[in-house]
């Protein structure tokens, strides 16, 4: 990385946006904004120059973000797809990154709630990209990027809903996937496994207290049983990965699912 006999940077390397690209007078709508990924996501995507439009049903903190990082933040309940579609319009990028989790075997879980979940992280998701497509369309241009998971490849017990949702997101990334091809549009998911988010660490309190053994035993003997890198994937390396599929590199990869699993899936 030191090389001083390397030849001289192009107009992308070393700036604020690195691998990203500039993304300067692209509007960029992300869900789930107000922590987390979609927080990381958020600001890694206005570092490349790209104008925010922060989504989350959070108020305080998804305003907080947008004042950080210049954007504009929408307060929006996901669950209500009948307001989703307005983050859309006029979007040159969207990241669908809201979601939410729900514990329990099939034969208890609350209809209710799965309802919800599949209305959160498939309906609402649909909704914003179909809002979004047209002006992609009349651009020729535009990137989408639904942050999946590792669940969306492979299934575990106790999570239908999660799993069912995530199964559906891929599915629907990748029809778009192929319809957009011909207007320069991709669209792809990423599909980490457990992130540091405050979910995953609110699981892991809940954990810790309930079975009466410490944090990091829940992390390494629940959490990343089956994961042979023992740590958590940190935020920042989903948006690294997020901006470089908005990003000029990645124009000829679309309808694809990009483990970031720490090696969960290869077993």
């Amino acid at each position: 990385m030191g090389d001083s006999s390397a030849p001289a940077p192009g107009p992308d390397a070393g700036s604020a946006a690195g691998s990203a690209g500039d993304l300067t007078g692209k509007r960029a709508v992300v869900t789930g904004a107000g922590s987390g990924i979609g927080a990381a996501v958020a600001r890694r995507l206005a570092a490349t120059g790209a104008t925010v439009v922060a989504v989350d049903h959070a108020a305080a903190e998804v305003r907080a973000v947008a004042a950080e990082i210049g954007g504009h933040p929408l307060v929006m309940d996901l669950s209500d797809p009948e307001t989703a579609a307005a983050a859309g319009e006029g979007a040159d990028i969207v990241v669908n990154n809201a979601g939410m989790q729900h514990v329990a075997p099939v034969h208890r879980f609350p209809p209710d709630v799965f309802s919800r979940l599949l209305t959160v992280m498939v309906e609402s998701p649909f909704r914003i990209i179909r809002a979004a497509l047209p002006t992609m369309y009349a651009r020729s241009w535009g990137r989408i990027v639904n942050v999946s998971s590792v669940h969306g490849l492979r299934a575990s017990p106790l999570k239908s809903a999660y799993v069912t949702a995530k199964h559906g997101l891929e599915g629907l990334s990748k029809t778009v996937a192929l319809e957009a091809a011909g207007y320069g549009v991709t669209s792809n998911c990423i599909c980490p496994g457990y992130v540091r988010t405050p979910l995953v660490e609110q699981q892991v309190a809940d954990h810790a207290t309930l079975h009466r053994v410490p944090r990091e035993q829940v992390i390494e003997d629940v959490l990343l049983a089956r994961t042979a890198v023992k740590r958590l994937v940190e935020p920042d390396e989903v948006a690294e990965l997020a901006a470089w599929l908005c990003g000029p590199a990645s124009s000829s990869v679309t309808g694809a699912s990009f483990p970031m699993d720490g090696g969960w899936g290869a077993h």
